[in-house]
Order: structure tokens, then sequence, then C-alpha cells
């Protein structure tokens, strides 16, 4: 984890504390499994990353994750930091659009996905 978030973090961080943005608590720097997450709406299932420099060249990494995230019933929302940026009220109205969603079902307990499978 980060002592000091990136200026696009703490731009995207002010409009989503405090419940600033849908009244959705949202937490930053979220340990989900053995994930640190840029940000999190846990009731809402939603994790939001923001991939800058050091992102290039670890897209087969952020995919695993994102996969892993996506199997514990989160969605992930990605934005670059040009996007937050350069482009901030879409990328909020991104955000309100997800929050406006139901979330992803959880992932079936281990009895249910062995049925599945037969």
């Amino acid at each position: 984890m980060r002592s000091e978030p990136t200026g696009p973090e703490a731009r995207l961080w002010y409009h989503l504390r405090a419940k600033r943005l849908g009244g959705v608590k949202f937490s930053q720097q979220v340990l989900i499994g053995r994930y640190t997450v840029d940000f999190a709406a846990r009731s809402q299932k939603l994790v939001i990353e923001l991939d800058g420099d050091s992102h290039a060249g670890n897209e087969r990494y952020d995919a695993a994750r994102t996969a892993w995230l996506e199997a514990q019933g989160f969605r992930v929302l990605r934005f670059s930091n040009a996007d937050v940026m350069g482009n901030e009220p879409a990328v909020l109205q991104i955000i309100l659009d997800a929050l406006g969603t139901a979330p992803l079902p959880g992932p079936l307990p281990k009895g249910e996905r062995e049925k599945d499978d037969e």
C-alpha cells in the first residue's frame, strides 16, 4: 500500500469519499483477498482501479486480478490516470451508472458449483 495517493487518485477520492457520489460509502486502498484495490464500495461490490504508467506491461497480471475479483462477485471499473485528469465528469458518470445497477451475484457455494460441472 502507498502512503501518498497519486494526483489522479486524490482527485477521484475527493468525489468518492464521505458518500459524496450517489450516497455510497467508498474506501481507499482496500485489501480484498491478496489484492489491494484503489477504491471499493463493498455494499455495491464495486471496485475502481486507476491505471497509471506502472501498469504498462502488466496487462496479464491486471486481467488475472480482475478475473479473480469478478469471481468473488465484484464488478471492476478500470480507468487510466488520463481519463480522470482529462475527462473527470465522464468517469464520475460511469461510476454513477455502475452504482445504479445491481451487483454481480456472489460466487456459488462449493456444492452448487460441483452440480453445475456435472
